[in-house]
């Protein structure tokens, strides 16, 4: 069994603690968690029957584990994943891998030079409708791509803000595109391909963070489709839909919800034995947000762990939706459409 570590209990460890301590996930298990505040590692460590520690360098010194994720503030994942890759251990780090290129590019860099893996968590690619449209895709069933839409309708009221002081901030956190968007940001660019130019606006419309809780991007893909991001948190009174949607000359596909786990549309030019049981078969939607990726996320890293395989989003391929978070930051503040493979001069994300 790979033994697994967390750093970082906040809201998001509490999934990632019961796949891992309620042996949910074949060959891996929770062994310890970490936070500086006492009582939230407690909390976990008490339920999962597990040792709490409030400094990580003394749990990674003390428990012997296999991998360590970290589920810290985003703008201290990167601090974090460079101090922990000298204990040679694999490193899952959660969205978005860090707030700023440079960051990124010295995790990379650090993880290489421990040789060890860093797996970027992009659950999201793992629900089975996903899984359905990327085939399609990589089977050329969409023919010539003409456009590609993501939405995220979301509801996160002032009470979510305040339950701690980083969120929001352009320091640590970021907005809804850094932060609730920033999977579907990564399957759009992952299914469109690489993008050439933003252009996006920005508000903050209902709640009092410094960055934004709306915006809507638009997108030139390189091989000339366009794209459209929508993404708010200031739906109100309850979460609408996480949804992405794919166009092209030969087929149409939508996949809703809630959190990209719904099927609503599957129709190509060119019926294939099967066609006709996609809508029945993957047209779940998950109980929460999350969704039901984790599972399939972490089986994939232990596979990737044990049988030495490569895995699907490493440090490169999570820095692929950074960079065009940042562009599109870059579009907010200059009013301006942005290239892409470019360095960031305004956009404030990341900066303290």
């Amino acid at each position: 069994m790979l033994k697994f570590a967390l750093v970082g209990c906040g809201r998001i460890a509490k999934r990632h603690a019961e796949l891992l301590g309620k042996q949910q996930i074949e060959g891996a298990g929770l062994v310890a968690v970490c936070d500086i505040i006492e009582e939230r590692a407690v909390g976990i460590a008490e339920q999962f029957h597990v040792p709490g520690f409030t400094d990580m360098h003394r749990m990674m010194r003390e428990v012997n584990v296999d991998a360590v994720v970290v589920l810290t503030e985003s703008g201290h994942h990167a601090q974090h994943v460079m101090e922990l890759a000298q204990y040679g251990k694999h490193i899952i780090v959660e969205k978005p891998m860090a707030l700023t290129l440079d960051d990124a590019d010295a995790m990379i860099r650090a993880c290489d030079r421990a040789r060890i893996k860093l797996f970027v968590v992009k659950q999201n690619r793992f629900n089975v409708p996903v899984v359905k449209l990327r085939e399609a895709f990589e089977r050329g069933r969409f023919g010539k791509l003409v456009m590609g839409t993501v939405r995220v309708r979301w509801c996160r009221p002032q009470a979510y803000y305040d339950q701690d002081a980083w969120r929001g901030t352009w320091a640590l956190d970021g907005g809804v595109l850094t932060n609730q968007a920033s999977h579907h940001v990564d399957l759009l660019e992952w299914m469109m391909g690489e993008v050439d130019s933003v252009v996006a606006m920005s508000r903050t419309a209902l709640v009092q963070i410094e960055a934004e809780d709306t915006a809507v991007v638009i997108l030139r893909f390189r091989n000339g489709a366009l794209g459209c991001i929508e993404a708010t948190t200031a739906v109100r009174p309850k979460d609408l839909e996480g949804s992405i949607s794919i166009l092209g000359e030969t087929g149409s596909v939508e996949i809703g919800g809630f959190a990209v786990n719904e099927m609503k549309v599957w129709n190509f030019v060119d019926p294939e034995p099967g066609d006709t049981e996609v809508m029945e078969k993957y047209s779940v939607n998950p109980p929460n947000v999350y969704g039901f990726g984790h599972q399939a996320y972490y089986r994939h890293v232990v596979d990737c762990i044990v049988n030495h395989k490569h895995h699907m989003v490493d440090g490169l391929e999570g820095r692929k939706s950074l960079e065009l978070i940042s562009a599109i930051y870059e579009s907010i503040e200059t009013s301006r459409e942005v290239k892409m493979h470019f360095r960031p001069k305004y956009s404030r994300l990341g900066v303290s």
